[in-house]
């Protein structure tokens, strides 16, 4: 899927050159949306735990308030890539969300905050409507072959058993936040399967990883959310241990985004969409597309880095965190650089306008790679959208 394309010569770049006398004059950026409530079933029901969940202030999957506000965080940081104080040209910034609230509400809380007073147009595609972009496998663009994915799969981890051994240590430190005490530990998550999923479009998981991924990451929300200690992981969960335990979450994107095959399907569509925006001769100056982790850890993957950020696992995508494609104009041609624009997980807890951007190295490519080198290579990674 395309998006229109737009001119917006008028607006311009603070100036941020990667080089001296380059000039900065397109930015493409793909987030995940903010701190979230848990979503229905993250941490499976029959979880054993030695203590309450704690009650959120919204309803499941929603966008909080708290993390609202760290999204303002990070959009006045990606302000200053703006040069101007008024409002940008009608059309120069394009804000595109997924149709889940958490991130239609996101894409809100970015551009309030970005152009305070704008009005600044947030689209989606109507509710109901799959957005291949952001859900390829779903919406059927790409030639998914699930077949083909498992035993990609299964190469990249070395198969869900040795996937499960990898993390077994960090399975035993979520059993002790946790505290049901019991010796087989506290999910029962069943033996650890991997297969294609029954409509041919995706591929299903069972087992330790599936069971304690969406626990770990609860845990991880409700520190970023700014919960009392003695509310966070029971009250037996610090910044370490949840960082520790993030490694259970990173390692559902070993297998559903990050081998080749997955990050080729995964961001097919979206990685093509950024290129094009980068490319065109007409197009916004700024773009944010608002996701989910999945769609930011399988376009960091086509790329060939791994996220790290303060306070999260590798590849463990912060609330709010974001890969930067900037276009700039230098001496020698146009180049682009890629980075990743996150808050820390201190800082979006306690509220601080503390943002980082750190530079991402482009394998075969390096830190400032060629426009039309740095689009061979990562349209080489992706699958091709099938028409639809």
């Amino acid at each position: 899927m395309r998006l229109p394309l737009v001119l917006a010569a008028a607006l311009t770049f603070a100036p941020q050159p990667a080089a001296a006398r380059d000039t900065l004059d397109r930015v493409v950026l793909l987030m995940r949306h903010g701190v979230r409530a848990p979503i229905t079933g993250e941490a499976p029901v029959d979880t054993k735990v030695d203590g309450e969940w704690p009650t959120w202030p919204v309803a499941p999957e929603v966008l909080t308030p708290h993390g609202a506000q760290a999204i303002a965080q990070v959009a006045r940081y990606d302000r200053r890539w703006l040069a101007a104080n008024a409002c940008p040209i009608p059309g120069s910034v394009r804000i595109w969300t997924n149709t889940a609230e958490r991130t239609i509400a996101t894409g809100r809380a970015y551009a309030d905050a970005l152009a305070p007073g704008c009005d600044l147009p947030v689209d989606h595609n109507p509710a109901g409507k799959v957005d291949p972009l952001f859900e390829p496998l779903r919406a059927g663009a790409t030639a998914f072959d699930a077949g083909k994915a498992v035993a990609a799969i299964t190469a990249y981890t070395g198969g869900v058993n040795a996937l499960t051994a990898r993390h077994a240590d960090a399975i035993r430190e979520l059993d002790r936040v946790l505290g049901c005490g019991l010796p087989a530990g506290c999910s029962t998550p069943g033996p650890a399967t991997l297969t294609p999923a029954r409509d041919g479009r995706g591929v299903e998981l069972t087992g330790p990883i599936r069971a304690t991924s969406g626990t770990a990451q609860v845990i991880l929300l409700q520190y970023a959310e700014g919960m009392p200690m003695v509310q966070v992981g029971f009250g037996r969960a610090d910044a370490a241990t949840i960082r520790r335990i993030g490694t259970l979450h990173a390692a559902l994107f070993d297998v559903f985004t990050r081998s080749p095959y997955m990050a080729a399907h995964q961001a097919g569509p979206l990685g093509a969409h950024m290129l094009g925006t980068l490319t065109a001769a007409k197009a916004p100056r700024l773009e944010m597309l608002v996701g989910h982790d999945t769609n930011v850890t399988a376009l960091g993957a086509a790329l060939g880095v791994d996220l790290d950020a303060p306070g999260f696992a590798r590849n463990d995508v912060a609330p709010g965190g974001a890969v930067a494609l900037k276009r700039w104009r230098g001496r020698k041609g146009p180049y682009v650089t890629a980075s990743y624009r996150v808050q820390p997980l201190d800082a979006i807890r306690s509220g601080a306008a503390t943002v980082v951007e750190i530079p991402l190295t482009i394998p075969g490519c390096g830190v400032r790679c060629p426009l039309d080198r740095f689009d061979t290579l990562l349209r080489a990674k992706l699958a091709p959208v099938v028409a639809g």
